[in-house]
């Protein structure tokens, strides 16, 4: 029997002294406890597999702006197989127009009579998520609804033809024109659901020729899903998965009694420091060994989204710098390969307990053809604590444990090792660090295990921690930056760098205007959205750097709307995301009726100035913004309209533009300059 110990062999002839059995632990066990792993009576859940949110929402806006070769780095971390995250699972929102979260995302379907497929980045995504690991599978949800679907109720279940439509239009669409399968469908993220639109969901399905795509219900909290479908017979019939989000490794009773799959569809959302890595690490393992979960999603894929946003940092890796191309791969990547380089959808778990003497936890799966993968992780209390639920208290220890091989695993000899330790004190975790491999001695063998580490022992010899030679250094947003949107066939329908909050502003080609502004930037949403959180009441895209004090932000307007059609441009903007309806800066106002005005707040009440400006719709205007200390002024086709406006908060922010309301109006040759 073999001891190892955390330890990086400094040369051959070393190694093999540990190995062959110095005071290193050849022997007796010693003090610990043994656990068993068997196959031999039968396996436990089946293994769905690790994943990954982009959306809920606009989580991956910056991504798509990145230059070659930084974006493909960055994706070969997230989803190329053995080289980092090795993701099994990709889930993205589909798109409704609303804030979801760090923005909005572009529906497909803006309104009855419109259908656009190639909107938005999430199709991209697919495809290169897909491109690298062509078994990867595909979830979309919808967190909000184009306002269509509810017919001017913020219900998408009044009309519940129309919505089925609009999602089966999505999912036709994924395959029509881009080659997309997708794998499962949900229904309505961290809302109600809807018995009668579930059923009809996959009675439509099915009549589509997608008896493939799965249902997974309800995206929210175990209950009350799980109740009825036990007393529903017809809907447990359909719905494939019951999906809960945030579970705190915890399930209920009637959760387990539908017999039905049951996933975290929905974890982790925590900084991605050490202790975010630590959080990732425990949900991993105890979501299955506490819960029965097997299939484990964290919100969210990559952190792409200006930071000062909701829940900055909370994806598995951050890449917010798409205009300098830097990129870091943080340690949940390291900590998701533990788990995906070595397993795959299909496996098994198998029936063990799961939880250590000594605190922590380990898992053991296998591919029922003779591979085997255990996974072991001993993080402390306060070095993984999620954002949410709250963790209650617990003690890990280092201890000893001893496993002992049974069934068809009794004649292994060797496995791999792959260990990850996270430090706290200091900058020195080891993460994802191949050791040398455990032999198995009669069936058994012995780990010396700390707190704060991550064990993969494995018969498979296909892990790799690849890197890409080291990214650009980190740089602040262009203090200089300009934009004349003059592209023809936009590889993306959104602009760079602008980050939507309420509205959707799109490319668009102005065929009326022979002139100069042919290629503008468009605010395209008419009617508020069936809602997931607050929207604002007035459109925004916000843009630079939050750390901007003084600045003069200029840009081509147009209003569309007659009457009380209005635009704005905008400086120090200091929120967005769920909180964007409280949103304060410095918001410079014209509106169709001929008069402006400047305030300080996006809902357009704590007036600062007021009065004429001749401003009429259907006609370019140029606007000028210029804040310097505590004093703000503002040009209307350069020259000066009004000035001297005292600031007092806030005191830094972001550039944006945006109108009045839900109608459309074009933005043409933004240009921002900070000081």
């Amino acid at each position: 029997m073999e001891v190892v110990r955390r330890s990086l062999c400094s040369g051959a002839l070393l190694c093999a002294w540990l190995l062959l059995g110095s005071g290193w632990g050849l022997g007796p066990p010693g003090i610990g406890a043994a656990y068993v792993l068997d196959d031999a009576g039968g396996l436990g859940r089946e293994f769905d597999g690790i994943g990954a949110i982009s959306g809920g929402g606009a989580t991956s806006r910056l991504l798509v702006n990145y230059q070659e070769p930084y974006r493909s780095q960055i994706l070969d971390y997230l989803f190329k197989p053995n080289f980092g995250a090795s993701l099994h699972i990709l889930k993205v929102e589909i798109g409704g127009d609303g804030q979801s979260t760090d923005g909005t995302e572009p529906s497909h379907m803006h309104y009855e009579n419109d259908e656009n497929y190639f909107r938005g980045y999430e199709w991209w995504l697919m495809k290169e998520a897909k491109k690298r690991n062509p078994q990867i599978k595909l979830i979309g949800l919808p967190w909000t609804f184009p306002s269509w679907i509810g017919k001017g109720e913020n219900w998408p279940y009044d009309y519940p033809h129309v919505t089925v439509y609009y999602i089966i239009s999505w999912i036709l669409g994924a395959k029509q024109y881009h080659d997309l399968d997708i794998d499962y469908i949900g229904i309505w993220n961290e809302r109600a659901f809807n018995s009668k639109y579930i059923k009809l969901l996959r009675y439509t399905l099915d009549k589509n020729g997608l008896q493939q795509v799965r249902i997974i219900a309800s995206d929210r909290l175990w209950e009350p899903i799980s109740f009825v479908l036990l007393i529903d017979s017809e809907l447990r019939e359909v719905v494939d998965v019951v999906g809960a989000h945030y579970p705190g490794t915890k399930t209920v009773p009637n959760a387990l009694l539908t017999q039905k799959k049951l996933w975290a569809s929905e974890d982790y959302s925590t900084f991605n420091d050490e202790v975010g890595a630590g959080c990732w690490a425990r949900i991993l393992n105890q979501n299955y060994v506490n819960g029965n979960m097997t299939s484990t999603i964290a919100w969210n894929l990559v952190a792409s989204y200006y930071e000062e946003l909701p829940f900055g940092r909370c994806g598995l890796m951050t890449a917010q710098e798409p205009w300098s191309g830097h990129y870091k791969v943080e340690a949940p990547i390291w900590i998701t390969a533990h788990t995906t380089q070595f397993t795959q959808p299909g496996w098994s778990y198998l029936q063990v307990d799961g939880h250590l003497e000594g605190g922590g936890s380990f898992v053991a799966l296998t591919d029922g053809l003779g591979n085997l993968t255990i996974i072991i992780e001993t993080m402390t209390h306060n070095h993984s604590k999620c954002i949410r639920p709250p963790l209650p208290h617990f003690r890990v220890s280092p201890q000893r444990a001893t496993f002992y091989l049974r069934g068809s695993f009794y004649l292994l000899k060797t496995l791999q090792v792959w260990h990850s330790r996270l430090s706290f004190e200091s900058a020195n975790s080891s993460l994802f660090e191949q050791l040398h491999p455990v032999k198995v001695w009669r069936g058994s063998f012995s780990l010396d295990l700390d707190v704060d580490e991550v064990y993969t022992l494995t018969t498979l010899k296909t892990g790799r921690k690849c890197s890409c030679p080291e990214p650009p250094s980190p740089q602040p947003f262009p203090s200089n930056y300009k934009d004349d949107f003059n592209i023809r066939n936009p590889p993306f329908s959104e602009a760079p760098n602008f980050a939507d909050q309420t509205g959707v502003f799109e490319y668009f080609v102005n065929g009326s205007d022979p002139g100069d502004h042919v290629f503008t930037l468009r605010q395209v949403v008419i009617q508020r959205p069936i809602t997931w959180v607050s929207d604002a009441d007035q459109t925004i895209s916000i843009i630079g750097n939050f750390q901007w004090v003084n600045l003069t932000v200029t840009c081509d307007i147009y209003i569309e709307r007659p009457l009380d059609g209005g635009v704005f441009i905008a400086g120090r903007v200091n929120n967005g995301g769920i909180y964007v309806r409280r949103t304060k800066g410095v918001f410079f106002w014209v509106y169709a009726d001929g008069t402006y005005r400047v305030t300080s707040d996006l809902a357009g009440e704590e007036i600062l100035m007021k009065g004429l400006s001749g401003v009429r719709h259907n006609a370019w205007h140029t606007l000028t913004l210029n804040i310097q200390g505590t004093s703000a002024s503002g040009l209307l086709n350069g020259y000066p309209l009004w000035e001297n406006v005292t600031i007092s908060q806030p005191s830094n922010g972001w550039a944006a533009i945006g109108t009045r309301s839900f109608e459309f109006a074009q933005f043409d040759n933004f240009h921002v300059e900070a000081r």
